[in-house]
């Protein structure tokens, strides 16, 4: 996987405002009560459950943001599939600074793994068709850009990643305008030439209407299989296609059978379950 990191000039903003959360007025008030200044541990990130992995330059960011002298060792780069029980990195050094920034630096992990791993359950469902799955707009507020990531290690695609990037007329825009056409038709005329134009339809003769002004992609929302068979037909190559629509990994792979071109899921980004990750404690440091 061709998995480009993050500029760590956009995560560390993030960790350092969750950090700064978590310490609060006073600090770690039960690691600095119990844990000497002087002790030093050896720590492993352990996954509790099989999974893809993402997140990691955040987790050691939080690390190293609360002590830059510890050691970290990455065992299971972001976009690794791990087995229950693997080491995904493990982290030396002074055991105040560890646990303080313990949750975190698994805050994120978990996170933005459990998002991978999620996508990547749906795209290894679809293997073999040509569709690619691809995220939404619905993500956590300020963490877009790292949600997306994930999207991306897990194996998927992403869409826009906000209102700038391209054009999506949805229903309401086409009520407002009075109909596909005005919509389109004022799109058009309103942004440059390197401003791409998506539709969204919800009928077959929505899409015969959307075509005659050729748009660059084609919305089919919470179509039938039978719709969406008859919607790839009628489109016949002249955009590309997006089926959505509260889709799983047990319904993608008939709609991906289509010949569809992209399955846009948004729970991926706004309710995928965590990747259930822990750091164990291996032992002192003499």
């Amino acid at each position: 996987m061709n998995l480009s990191p993050l500029p760590a000039i956009m995560l560390e903003p993030l960790v350092r405002a969750a950090l700064l959360e978590d310490l609060g007025r006073a600090g770690d008030l039960t690691t600095d009560a119990i844990v000497p200044k002087n002790h030093r541990a050896r720590t492993a990130l352990v996954a509790r459950q099989t999974g893809v992995v993402a997140g990691l330059d955040l987790a050691v960011l939080a690390f190293r943001l609360v002590n830059q002298d510890l050691e970290i060792t990455v065992e299971r780069a972001d976009g690794s599939h791990v087995a229950q029980g693997e080491i995904i990195a493990s982290v030396a050094g002074p055991a105040q600074a560890i646990l303080t920034a313990e949750r975190t630096a698994l805050n994120f992990l978990c996170h933005l793994s459990g998002i991978a791993t999620a996508t990547a359950s749906i795209v290894n469902a679809i293997c073999g068709h040509k569709a690619k799955i691809v995220c939404t707009r619905k993500t956590t507020p300020g963490l877009r850009a790292l949600e997306k990531y994930a999207v991306r290690a897990g194996g998927g695609s992403n869409h826009r990643f906000g209102l700038d990037d391209a054009i999506l007329i949805k229903d309401n825009h086409i009520a407002i305008a009075g109909g596909i056409r005005a919509a389109i038709e004022r799109a058009r005329s309103s942004v440059g030439h390197l401003v791409k134009i998506e539709v969204e339809v919800d009928t077959l003769a929505q899409l015969e209407e959307a075509l005659e002004l050729a748009p660059d992609a084609v919305l089919l929302d919470n179509m039938s299989l039978d719709e969406l068979r008859r919607a790839i037909v009628v489109v016949a190559g002249r955009g590309i296609t997006e089926a959505s629509g509260r889709i799983t990994a047990a319904t993608a792979p008939a709609i991906a059978a289509t010949g569809i071109d992209l399955i846009s899921v948004g729970w991926l980004t706004h309710s995928a379950p965590i990747l259930d990750i822990g750091l164990d404690y291996r032992g002192s440091i003499d």
